[in-house]
């Protein structure tokens, strides 16, 4: 294969040069050029190899000097491609793939499914939001005295996610690396976290069995098919401190999501009761709000916690704000904005077929004089018939 810079110069035996007189002076110069070529393209394969192992180095360094290594062994830890596969496969399946094998298929009846998966989501929603504590301390005390009670929710009050109700501080919260207890049991957390976003893949192939490829949106995609990525990240270097904090919160916001979702999965008798759906999306941007300013107010203090891991979680947030803010824009608001003047032109059309009626009312006995009042009204000029020569506006007339 020529070299860009063969491919200018034709070798053989019989080519002129410009600057070559005889045969010998041009083959010298094509051996010439033929060795510079070889040496260009040897030392461009010699800096294509050194950066490869460069980059190669560099990540080996990443993935076991600068990660936590209470971590690596875990399941999906080792590195970022399995995650990397499984939320490719993930877009082009919902995307593609699914709609594709659904194409003549009748959809599926879920509404069972659905709704013993709603109530799976809101139990682990909240396990991952309370970590376990107080709902072990439910079951256990739930047979006994009313004191009991009331000291397991004391108790669920006091240590809502292990961290962020009560050790953890808002301002500024550092990893702990250590195999302490409750370090541990952060770490585990996160874990469980990111395992929840591949569970929420279910959300997205529940519509596509259902046929319901209209509600696989660019966001949803993006949505889902981002967090797991960008949770990992999160437990393979800092599983724990500040944060956590995005968890905390989206945990609390998915136990009221599907609380919504398995009420409307109970059947139509329930939707009277669940107006407040757009709510969903206003607390969701709110989230992103809370988040950005919990992650940027780290720029300017100083505090323990990588600032990369500042710039990573706060730009996700401001992202995330602005396709559900757009989202809710297509949703909502415009989707006002068509009722208000669908409902203008139905009054306008009921107005026009109440004219239409007077005009015809009682067959012929009606004057001909109303039925040109009534094209007056819509526009147009008297006849020469009529006594009074006028224009009337689209505004109408009175009787």
């Amino acid at each position: 294969m020529r070299t860009s810079f063969q491919s200018h110069v034709v070798f053989n035996e019989t080519a002129t040069f410009p600057f070559a007189t005889s045969a010998w002076i041009a083959k010298f110069t094509r051996g010439w050029l033929e060795r510079v070529a070889r040496c260009r393209r040897s030392l461009f394969f010699v800096k294509m190899a050194q950066l490869i192992q460069m980059i190669y180095d560099g990540y080996q360094d990443l993935m076991i000097n600068k990660s936590d290594p209470r971590v690596n062994d875990w399941p999906m830890m080792s590195g970022p491609f399995p995650t990397f596969a499984i939320c490719l496969f993930y877009a082009y399946f919902v995307k593609v793939l699914g709609p594709k094998m659904m194409e003549n298929r009748k959809p599926f009846d879920l509404r069972r499914v659905m709704t013993w998966y709603n109530l799976f989501q809101v139990i682990f929603s909240t396990w991952l939001f309370n970590e376990v504590s107080c709902l072990a301390s439910i079951f256990i005390h739930v047979k006994t005295t009313h004191q009991d009670i009331l000291l397991c929710f004391l108790s669920y009050a006091q240590s809502l996610v292990t961290g962020w109700g009560g050790r953890y501080s808002f301002r500024c919260q550092p990893v702990d690396y250590s195999n302490d207890p409750f370090a541990l049991r952060i770490a585990q957390g996160c874990w469980w976290y990111y395992i929840s976003k591949f569970i929420e893949f279910t959300d997205t192939i529940f519509f596509v069995l259902r046929k319901k490829n209209d509600h696989i949106s660019t966001l949803h995609v993006i949505h889902h098919g981002c967090m797991p990525i960008s949770v990992w990240f999160g437990v393979k270097f800092t599983p724990g401190g500040h944060s956590t904090f995005f968890g905390f919160l989206n945990t609390f916001v998915h136990i009221i999501m599907y609380s919504y979702y398995l009420l409307a999965a109970l059947g139509p008798q329930i939707q009277p009761y669940l107006w407040w759906k757009k709510y969903l999306t206003t607390l969701q941007m709110i989230q992103f709000v809370l988040v950005m300013i919990h992650a940027f107010q780290l720029l300017f203090i100083d505090c323990n916690y990588p600032k990369a891991f500042v710039w990573f979680i706060g730009m996700h947030a401001i992202m995330f704000y602005f396709l559900f803010r757009n989202f809710y824009n297509e949703a909502y608001n415009k989707k006002n904005l068509k009722n208000a003047a669908g409902k203008q032109k139905d009054e306008k059309d009921q107005n026009v077929t109440k004219d239409q009626e007077d005009v015809k009312e009682d067959g012929n006995e009606k004057s001909m004089i109303y039925a040109n009042q009534y094209k007056m009204a819509t526009g147009y000029i008297s006849d020469s018939g009529l006594r009074n020569r006028v224009f009337i506006d689209n505004r109408g007339f009175d009787e």
